[in-house]
């Protein structure tokens, strides 16, 4: 009875439900493949960013990204914002790609465009856009990126130079716009914005290498428009540009004439971007002295940066018309006057060694009292524009030292239709100064007189009339034709077929052989005047007894 359970017990231990089934191999194999594919996949996942843009336009979940035309990456979701002003995409990238993530990578839809380089992104018409990255150059890690909406300018890591411009010019550049150097294009605008607090237009350039190396510190900027049309005071001129700047602008640079060719400079300097070439090369003359016209007559036809001129070269420049006209002007004036604020630059006469304004102001103190004075004249017939013009006028009156608003006033006279209208004035008073009856009682009596001398003339005048209609006048006609070929016929017997001019012939033949036949006679006078009283003989002669 007691060996039975130990039979059981046995078998117990050895049953068949203890052991370990082989089919669950299959399962857990299958369990630990699952698991390295997890964490095959997992360990192969690139990179996940963050984008913002806008609007999602364009872009779903599956979008491409690329670079340089290689697949890089997809867009696994496209969101709203939580403050839903932008769109938050996310993405994932391909393994390998963290070191193109950094703090200076660009990011921006391809996608169908037109600009003034043509038409872009035309294979995304039939395959749809895409997310195109350019990778930075920086060390700084980033993983949250802004989409821009135009594509960049410049690569991040292209050689060259960055500069910065300052101006007031509004929408004077744009993304993208040219950078020319004497029509050829050496760079592009990378951005444009405006600074609230300053008031002006800041505008990044990049200039490519090796064009870079003509950015000097005597360099300046100044806004390309394409064509630029002006009718001044100093005439009609046109200047057209590059026919891409003709449809979209740009900006050029240069050194301009009579300034040093410069220093190169470092990167990130700022230059000021001017309206035009002329305002650029007004901008190399920085160094001044400023007075104050207080003029008398119209300003009508000046305007600023008309020039300021001293017997035709030009010494300055007005900076405004009128300046500050509410001020009150130096005592004795009666403050009708027009201020004018002008400018004198000596840097436009030349000159070597170092500028001193000190000495420029202390010699225009002694022209002051020589005579020196500033008058408006007209520049242009067409426009009427007007320009400040320098000169001498002995018969002004004396020099006298004023001010107005801290600064020195320049002495002026009246110039040009002013001088004609005082001439006029003047005469005017004249004549309404002189006595006119004595005048109108003078006239009267000439009148009468010339009243009478006309009588007289009238009464000639019928004499004479009178006397041509006579019969004797008359006839003289024909007394005159009967004279006349009187005298006909008597010249007519004075030619050489005529009787008398052969009798005259006949005579002085007869009176030369008269002279032959005396020539002996006059010669023997000639040697022997005694000859006529005495016979011709060797001896003294004799005296001859009268005969009976």
């Amino acid at each position: 009875m007691t060996d039975t359970p130990r039979q059981d017990d046995s078998r117990a231990r050895v049953s068949p439900q203890a052991r370990i089934s082989p089919i669950w191999i299959v399962p857990l194999v299958a369990l630990m493949i699952g698991l390295w594919l997890i964490y095959d996949n997992y360990s192969r996942r690139g990179p996940q960013i963050t984008l913002e843009m806008p609007n999602a336009e364009g872009i779903e979940a599956g979008t491409l990204i690329k670079t340089r035309n290689v697949d890089i990456g997809r867009v696994e979701r496209v969101a709203l914002s939580d403050d839903l002003g932008h769109a938050e995409i996310t993405a994932r990238l391909s393994p390998g790609s963290e070191r193109m993530l950094v703090e200076d990578t660009r990011f921006w839809v391809v996608k169908p465009r037109i600009g003034r380089e043509g038409i872009s992104g035309l294979n995304t018409v039939l395959s749809g856009a895409y997310l195109q990255l350019q990778p930075g150059s920086s060390d700084t890690a980033q993983r949250h990126f802004q989409v821009l909406d135009l594509p960049p300018a410049s690569p991040a890591d292209a050689e060259g130079l960055r500069i910065t411009l300052i101006s007031q010019l509004g929408n004077s550049l744009r993304l993208g716009d040219p950078v020319t150097y004497q029509g050829y294009t050496v760079g592009r605008v990378e951005s444009a914005e405006f600074d609230p607090e300053a008031r002006r237009m800041r505008h990044r350039l990049f200039i490519e290498s090796p064009y870079d190396t003509l950015v000097t510190d005597s360099t300046r900027f100044w806004s390309a428009s394409g064509v630029d049309l002006r009718l001044d005071s100093e005439g009609f001129r046109v200047s057209i540009e590059s026919f891409e700047a003709l449809l979209g602008g740009g900006v050029t640079f240069g050194v301009l004439e009579d300034l040093p060719l410069g220093n190169p400079v470092a990167e990130d300097v700022t230059f000021t971007l001017y309206p035009d070439e002329e305002s650029a090369r007004q901008g190399t003359f920085n160094r001044y002295l400023e007075y104050v016209l207080l003029v008398d007559d119209t300003v009508r036809g000046l305007s600023r940066g008309a020039p300021v001129e001293f017997r035709g070269v030009r010494i300055g420049t007005v900076a405004a018309v009128p300046w500050r006209f509410s001020a009150p002007q130096p005592n004795g004036r009666q403050g009708f006057a027009i201020p004018v604020l002008i400018r004198i630059e000596p840097q436009r006469l030349g000159g070597e060694g170092e500028l001193i304004l000190e000495e420029w102001q202390a010699r225009f103190e002694r022209l002051f009292g020589l005579g020196l004075r500033a008058s408006l004249k007209s520049g242009n017939l067409l426009t009427g524009a007007l320009f400040v013009d320098l000169n001498f006028h002995q018969d002004g009156e004396p020099y006298v030292v004023e001010e107005f608003e801290s600064r020195q006033v320049f002495p002026t006279t009246s110039g040009g239709l002013a001088q004609i209208e005082q001439k006029v004035s003047s005469l005017l008073d004249k004549l309404n100064a002189l006595e006119m009856e004595p005048i109108l009682d003078g006239l009267a009596s000439n009148l009468a007189g010339t009243e009478a001398l006309v009588g007289e003339v009238r009464e000639l005048t019928e004499r004479v009339g009178g006397l041509l209609d006579s019969p004797e006048t008359q006839a003289l006609p024909g007394n005159v034709n009967r004279a006349l070929e009187s005298l006909q016929q008597t010249l007519e017997g004075a030619s050489p077929q005529g009787e008398g001019y052969q009798e005259l012939i006949r005579t002085l033949e007869r009176f030369e052989r008269l002279m032959r036949e005396m020539q002996p006679v006059i010669r023997t006078l000639d040697e022997d005047p005694r000859a006529l009283l005495f016979d011709r003989n060797d001896g003294d002669p004799q005296p001859r007894a009268p005969r009976p």
